[in-house]
């Protein structure tokens, strides 16, 4: 192209050299095309400098983007680093174990990429590796047709459940998630979904169907999750509000232990379910609330969402209420599952149904608006960095976080030789230890210096009632062991970088 540019401007400029030598070469007429030619010429030399320089200068979002818009195609690092320092209290008469007190640990150490292809496909995966042990985050392929199209799919290692358990964890208020998720087992699975949403993005619908298990765990294939979540989000004046609900009904696999149980069991055909949270750090593996172990074939979850933006203003709660379908004495006596591998299992005496909520309000001090976007929240815009004129950001937040895993039926349950276990002080102990309920008054500071920098520092206290530390915690207490209270204290500092 360049050279027939040179070409044709040499043939142009000697034109009226050789008009004064001989008779014209070119008429007028032509001599207008070939000057139209040649400025048409000029403009495609320079638009295609232009591309191919835009193409050699990567964006800046925290981490070099490529993109070619000509095509579709785009390609971005991801990762993170959180690292969290803090101690978790010893209560009462209990003893001091290893993992309470102080611990440094950390908590993520994830690297990914994701991007764009043409055609409305995207894709993003993650890998954590923290602590040595090799996880996987988001890993999944979208596809949409264009960013304005309702209809949306997705498949991979995913989420379906929770407003602040599908959101990423560098946006959440605390170190950790509201305990619900925990306890309630609520994490990726293998699945898909299909999502809806208005052109207004007001609101948005997703369902999905999912393997009983994430990427990184077994090859079982009895167990499955239908799950499905709504959310209204309309402009209210200067701010925003979001309505959500969300469902789940969980299969269990045979072998698998149950939706949120971390035990190990042989291959066979029990089916187990647990459900047990940590006093709101993962700098403990001790948990002060747990079912334990209890035969049941499914559970279903229903949870509601509520939160309001207004300025630097943002408040939010969230409810969910889980119903577990348990086997009854009768089912084992059929010999349909016997409980046969020394798993010591309690059958209830009904279906054991749990509850949990939590309420938070926050106040960014330096004027920053809480990010939130598709349903979920985003990353808050930093107004006057650290080293630009500005400090960053400071956020305060506060919530009260409940949960309750107390169940009669759970408590009153056989053991799987139906025997109640009440031949014992002990025995007595551990059967009204099962469940309890956990309180969790938190305060939190946020420091952003800039975009993708936080620092967090949290206080909370759990307040505790039953469980199957209160024995040990309150021996020489007249109360039943459910009725047991103690409570404990926990600080938490997270340095968290982010690209």
């Amino acid at each position: 192209m360049t050279l027939r540019l040179a070409l044709l401007t040499t043939a142009l400029l000697s034109a009226p050299v050789a008009a004064q030598e001989t008779a014209p070469a070119l008429s007028p007429e032509e001599l207008t095309a070939l000057r139209a030619e040649i400025a048409a010429l000029r403009k495609e030399v320079a638009d295609l400098k232009a591309t191919q320089a835009k193409a050699a200068i990567p964006s800046w979002k925290g981490a070099p983007q490529l993109e070619d818009k000509s095509t579709g195609w785009s390609f971005k690092p991801r990762g993170r680093l959180h690292i969290d320092t803090g101690s978790v209290s010893t209560p009462g008469a209990l003893a001091n174990t290893r993992t309470l007190g102080f611990n440094t640990r950390v908590r993520r150490m994830r690297i990914g990429v994701e991007g764009t292809m043409p055609g409305g496909f995207g894709y993003k995966a993650e890998v954590d590796t923290a602590n040595s042990n090799v996880a996987f985050g988001d890993v999944v392929l979208t596809y949409r047709k264009s960013p304005s199209s309702p209809l949306g799919v997705m498949v991979g290692n995913f989420e379906l459940n929770t407003l602040e358990q599908i959101g990423s964890s560098n946006f959440a208020s605390f170190t950790e998630r509201s305990q619900m998720n925990e306890a309630f087992g609520n994490a990726r699975r293998l699945g898909v979904a299909l999502n809806f949403k208005t052109k207004d993005n007001v609101l948005r619908a997703d369902a999905g169907l999912f393997a009983g298990h994430s990427i990184d765990s077994s090859l079982d294939n009895d167990g499955w999750i239908a799950a499905t979540r709504i959310v209204y989000a309309p402009k209210v004046g200067s701010g925003m509000l979001h309505l959500g609900a969300n469902f789940q009904h969980r299969e269990f696999q045979s072998n698998n232990g149950g939706a949120a149980s971390a035990s190990s069991l042989s291959p066979s055909t029990n089916q187990l379910a647990r459900y047990r949270a940590r006093p709101f750090s993962q700098l403990t593996d001790v948990r002060f609330v747990d079912t334990g172990a209890f035969a049941a074939k499914s559970d279903m979850l229903i949870g509601a969402e509520f939160l309001g933006i207004f300025g630097p203003l943002h408040f939010a709660s969230e409810t969910q209420w889980l119903k577990a379908n348990a086997y009854q004495a009768g089912d084992l006596a059929t010999g349909l599952d016997a409980f046969s591998n020394g798993n010591i299992a309690v059958v209830p005496t009904d279906d054991p149904e749990f509850f949990s909520a939590y309420a938070e309000v926050g106040y960014f001090l330096t004027g920053e608006t809480r990010g939130y976007r598709d349903g979920i929240w985003n990353r808050t815009k930093v107004k006057k960095p650290l080293g630009n004129g500005g400090w960053g950001a400071l956020q305060m937040v506060a919530r009260v976080d409940w949960l309750d895993l107390d169940d009669k039926g759970l408590k009153n349950g056989l053991t799987n030789n139906f025997n109640n276990g009440t031949t014992s002080l002990a025995a007595a102990n551990a059967r009204l230890g099962r469940g309890g309920t956990q309180t969790g008054y938190q305060l939190g500071i946020n420091w952003l210096p800039m975009d993708y920098l936080r620092f967090m520092l949290n206080y909370n206290h759990a307040s505790i009632k039953g469980g199957p530390f209160a024995a040990l915690v309150a021996p020489l207490s007249a109360k039943p062991v459910d009725e047991r209270k103690f409570g404990i204290d926990v600080f938490a500092l997270r340095a968290q970088v982010d690209f």
